[in-house]
């Protein structure tokens, strides 16, 4: 009697081919909105309960600013703002093309000579890291500035919360714009208390901790100082330097939405022209400034660094 080899295939499951990485992403889409549908309809029902609404009587949203705040924002504001835009735009860019380039264009070697000669000769890095790593430092030269300004100037009350009552405004400000029902929005004065408590984080926080975290991954950091490397191991820093980005990247994306969303002119104007009113400088400064950062994302590339690189130490590829 002949025995059939023919594995069979009862009581076996096929193996489920992985989805492909657009499904994979309109899955996440559509979870998203599901979501976003879920909390407004529960904001939506907790705004008709009557302790919800005394709860929003009470605390409408923000908090009183101290006595001797300024009213409106400066001209140095709206260019510390621009650069601040411009110089996050491409660190982040950069930042991810060093975490995920294989195989760089390009490499730069630093100059051995003069007052940074050193013993042990230069290590080379990518070109995109060169570019993070100096776009790195304009950004922090630009955090001075403005730091000194915020404090000299005042404008510092009006992202530091100075009022404990601040929390329970700023939950209010996050039902209100949850059920669609958004806060009065007046900028040119006092931001909300859901604002303040987001630029206090993204000044106050994030910046240093990007700061910290990129400089001990950086060159720079001494690499035989055995004891405060122990106190402070890279794999710290690297565990945090990136949910920071991507911090950054979710403010960007809503703060921008926010600005579009609740008076684009009038907040235009507030940012890049330091008026209050609904004209149309502030918008052309802001698409002049969007042209500036595309030119700029468009020019990281390079053919277009080596000449600059190349002022400062040896590009290869």
């Amino acid at each position: 009697m002949a025995i059939s080899t023919k594995p069979t295939t009862s009581g076996t499951k096929s193996p489920r081919k992985p989805l492909p990485g657009w499904a994979k992403g309109a899955a996440a889409a559509a979870a998203a909105v599901v979501v976003l549908l879920l909390v407004v309809l529960l904001a939506r029902w907790l705004r008709t309960m009557p302790a919800a609404e005394s709860f929003l009587i009470q605390y409408p949203g923000h908090s009183e600013l101290p006595d001797g705040a300024p009213t409106g924002l400066p001209a140095w504001l709206g260019w510390q703002h621009f650069l601040n835009a411009f110089f996050m735009l491409l660190i982040i860019r950069t930042g991810w093309l060093v975490r995920t380039t294989a195989r760089p264009k390009a490499y730069w070697t630093r100059n051995n000579k003069g007052l940074l000669k050193t013993k042990n000769p230069p290590k080379k890095i990518s070109l995109d890291l060169w570019l993070h790593l100096t776009l790195d430092a304009l950004w922090v030269l630009n955090g001075i500035v403005f730091m000194v300004l915020l404090f000299a100037t005042g404008q510092w009350m009006r992202i530091v919360p100075t009022s404990w009552d601040v929390v329970p405004n700023a939950l209010s400000a996050v039902l209100q714009y949850a059920s669609f029902d958004w806060p009065t929005e007046n900028g040119w004065v006092n931001y909300n208390s859901l604002q303040v408590l987001a630029y206090f984080a993204t000044v106050f926080i994030a910046a240093p901790l990007a700061l910290a975290t990129g400089l001990r991954m950086s060159g720079a950091w001494p690499q035989n100082a055995e004891k405060l490397n122990r106190i402070y191991p890279v794999e710290a820093a690297r565990a945090v330097h990136l949910p920071v980005m991507a911090y950054f990247v979710v403010f960007i994306v809503t703060h921008v939405a926010l600005v579009f969303a609740t008076g684009a002119l009038r907040n235009l104007n507030h940012m890049y022209a330091s008026r209050d009113d609904a004209g149309w400088v502030g918008f052309w400064i802001f698409a002049a400034s969007v042209a500036v950062m595309a030119a700029g994302w468009f020019l990281a590339r390079p053919l277009f660094l080596r000449p600059i690189a190349s002022l400062m130490g040896k590009v290869s590829r």
